[in-house]
């Protein structure tokens, strides 16, 4: 098990999701220390459910914590959290990382749906979430961000995410937000005073035929499809309560619950 020291903690967790041939998904891999614990749930008809918790807090400064998943030909996950991940300052020096990395095989699919980012008042934390999806594959990916606890500013957080099909890119994009970062995170093009971000990418082969129609959805939040099988909603709100209200209703509006 990771343990905690000067130089930050190490911790890594893996998943792999397979096709069991009996209308089901078997979980051969498993594996996760120190503060990341993988927990398999109730599975749901054919789907694996997995969630992942925070055995301790962070990721604390100088912590670098890393997710990989693979779903395999056939098989589907949906991947959860138990709570909100908290980003602290620590006693190491340099900032604190992140790294999600997601692989899907051709009619494979996989719904990646944690509970909040929190970025608290003297943290610095840069996450990264690199998908790479066969062109059969199908995704539900879900990164909601919250600036600041209640009454407290946010620390820096920098997010960056690449999703690939078929080994092209439809997202590439990195938002940095809180002291430090480049200026104008904070202002009407960005997110206008509001304390919470969030983004939602759909991924289904019928959307190279058929994309979605860009469009409002309601305040706040905006739909675009990509260049590629995939759609994007962006929502900002003032908390975390109003955006994942955004954000589900908008899953709702693309027929996927």
């Amino acid at each position: 098990m990771s343990v905690r020291a000067g130089a930050g903690v190490r911790s890594l967790a893996r998943i792999v999701a397979r096709d069991d041939g009996r209308g089901g998904t078997s979980l051969p891999v498993l594996e996760s220390d120190g503060p990341l614990a993988l927990r398999r749930t109730r599975a749901t008809g054919a789907e694996a459910r997995v969630m992942l918790v925070g055995a301790m807090s962070g990721p604390l400064g100088g912590d670098h914590f890393t997710v990989e998943g693979r779903v395999e030909e056939g098989a589907r996950l949906s991947v959860g959290s138990a709570a909100a991940t908290i980003a602290l300052p620590g006693q190491a020096k340099g900032d604190a990382r992140y790294d999600v990395r997601l692989v899907v095989a051709d009619h494979g699919e996989l719904h990646w749906l944690p509970e909040q980012l929190i970025s608290a008042q003297g943290s610095d934390l840069y996450v990264t979430t690199r998908v790479e999806l066969a062109p059969t594959a199908r995704l539900v990916l879900r990164e909601e961000q919250v600036l600041g606890r209640v009454g407290e500013e946010p620390g820096r957080l920098t997010s960056r995410l690449t999703v690939r099909v078929a080994g092209q890119v439809v997202l590439d994009q990195e938002l940095s937000c809180g002291p430090g970062a480049p200026g104008g995170w904070d202002g009407p093009a960005v997110l206008a005073g509001h304390r919470a971000v969030g983004q939602l990418i759909v991924v289904r082969p019928e959307f190279a035929t058929d994309p979605v129609t860009a469009g409002v959805l309601g305040e706040g939040a905006a739909l675009v499809p990509l260049a590629g099988p995939a759609a994007l909603v962006t929502a900002v709100a003032p908390d975390a309560l109003r955006l994942r209200r955004l954000l589900d209703e908008a899953l709702s509006s693309l027929g996927q619950a």
